[in-house]
């Protein structure tokens, strides 16, 4: 995905972004947005590496959140190809490979992020339409009456950001704002009072950035910043509760941003990305314990924009653009450890 005639593809298929209403791109994303429709073809065959090819999404769509909730995933929002940003929700069931639409969000959302707690899904933030309307929105969908209501929303807009569920808080970090500027602010959302908390400030403010737990800590990995993959990082932020700091780890051996991590196994697996490169298919694996990295099999189909969840034993990567910029893709592919 990394040779050079990709990056000649990239450099013919250059346009600007339907769903961005600025008319004069500026940043590295912005001007390389080639636009890709329907199925994904893989970048390499899935072998008998881990890696299993599952139901592909009905609505092909990347910059999409996804959270898992009573062994179900929820994959909600993003763009479509055609640059317009959508509002639809469609749940995965794995024990049946089966996909299901329920109710879609109250108003469209791309580069949101999304926790699935206590019976409920939580999708926090994102962009309206453009990258110039973030929201600090909490919109909150009850399954069992295929329903959404709105909660408390946050003290920052932003999009681009992650969002994890730690000793149950929901904490946004990172992210950007409407003026493209990355936002610092760290901030824990409560669903028994509805009422969000500052906490401390991440130390390196980024967006497109992806976070996971382990144990009673929030790892913050990779990310870009002001939105331009040109400015990949490969930071690993370590945020502690009960003290509320942050402190450093091993950084990631790819820096890449628009990725996606899971939790698994006392282990936190990251998955695809986009830079001037292309797209990738890393599968790098971090071990808090040993505070070192792996790299394991890659995925089938190198997307960025995708979401991740978890059930059971199983990683579900979903969505995602399968080159840098605008593009869409239905691809769900299972990875077991």
């Amino acid at each position: 995905m990394r040779g050079a005639a990709l990056l000649a593809a990239l450099a013919l298929a250059a346009l600007a972004c339907d769903g961005d209403n600025d008319p004069t791109p500026t940043t590295t994303s912005e001007r390389t947005l080639a636009a890709t429709t329907g199925a994904t073809t893989a970048s390499q065959p899935a072998a008998e590496n881990g890696w299993r090819q599952r139901a592909p999404m009905p609505t092909a769509r990347s910059e999409v959140a996804a959270a898992a909730l009573d062994d179900k995933i929820y994959v909600v929002g993003g763009f479509l190809g055609s640059g317009s940003p959508t509002a639809v929700v469609e749940v995965y069931d794995p024990a049946t490979d089966s996909w299901d639409a329920v109710e879609p969000m109250p108003a469209t959302r791309h580069h949101a992020a999304a926790v699935g707690f206590t019976g409920k899904l939580y999708v926090i933030g994102g962009f309206e339409t453009s990258f110039s309307d973030a929201v600090n929105t909490t919109f909150v969908y009850d399954p069992e009456t295929d329903s959404w209501s709105e909660a408390s929303p946050m003290s920052e807009s932003r999009g681009g950001h992650a969002a994890v569920e730690l000793d149950g808080l929901l904490y946004a970090i990172g992210g950007a704002n409407s003026s493209r500027e990355n936002v610092a602010a760290v901030e824990a959302y409560d669903p028994g009072s509805d009422a969000w908390e500052p906490k401390s400030e991440l130390p390196t403010p980024r967006d497109h950035l992806a976070a996971a737990t382990v144990g009673e800590k929030i790892y913050a990995i990779g990310g870009r910043l002001q939105i331009d993959f040109g400015r990949n990082l490969d930071v690993n932020e370590v945020y502690d509760r009960a003290p509320d700091n942050w402190s450093r780890g091993a950084g990631l051996p790819t820096g890449r941003s628009g990725i996606a991590a899971a939790s698994l196994g006392g282990r936190i697996f990251v998955f695809g990305g986009e830079g001037n490169e292309g797209t990738f298919d890393e599968n790098e694996v971090y071990a808090p314990q040993t505070n070192t990295w792996e790299t394991l099999d890659p995925m089938p189909t190198a997307r960025h924009g995708l979401g991740a969840a978890v059930v059971g034993d199983t990683i579900y990567v979903i969505g995602g653009g399968p080159t840098p910029g605008l593009s869409v893709s239905g691809a769900n592919e299972a990875f077991t450890p």
